[in-house]
């Protein structure tokens, strides 16, 4: 294969990890495993990175040594996921998020639209378009679900 047929195989493995967090945005779900889906996320789209440079990415879930060698300056607040890779699935937390699940999505969304980029917009072209299209509906319907589980559970509170 080629490495943007790599990159794709992987972006698509991304955007199934990007669809679980969306649909797990409800504060009840625990915080460890959707570290742990966005932390395989962002672990996901440097190896993208790293394959669209023609490199074979190392086998390892180190998100810094793979945004080295992917060329990133990973933001800060996807390098504080790391902690979900391991300790967070194998030692007693808690292991609270670094931010809102909400701001941890767009961040990886961000780095997923780079290396989206990398593999060239116009192989990827209208699809892309749509995509995205659809991606900001969900975001803001993930919202919507965020600011009413919040309400409901207020009212429960209450009681």
């Amino acid at each position: 294969m080629t490495p943007q047929e790599d990159a794709r195989v992987l972006l698509a493995l991304v955007d199934r990890h990007l669809r679980a967090l969306r649909l797990n945005l409800d504060p009840a779900y625990p915080d460890e495993e959707w570290g742990f889906t966005a932390q395989q996320a962002v672990e996901k789209l440097l190896k993208v990175m790293i394959v669209l440079r023609d490199e074979r990415p190392p086998f390892t879930d180190m998100l810094n040594v793979l945004a080295e060698l992917a060329g990133v300056n990973l933001d800060p607040l996807l390098l504080a996921l790391q902690p979900y890779a391991v300790e967070a699935r194998y030692e007693e937390g808690p292991f609270p998020l670094p931010a809102s699940r909400l701001e941890i999505m767009a961040a990886i969304e961000r780095l997923r639209d780079d290396a989206v980029r990398g593999i060239g917009r116009s192989e990827m072209g209208s699809l892309m378009d749509l995509l995205q299209e659809r991606l900001e509906g969900l975001i803001v319907q993930a919202r919507e679900l965020e600011a009413s589980i919040a309400a409901n559970v207020a009212g429960i509170l209450e009681v």
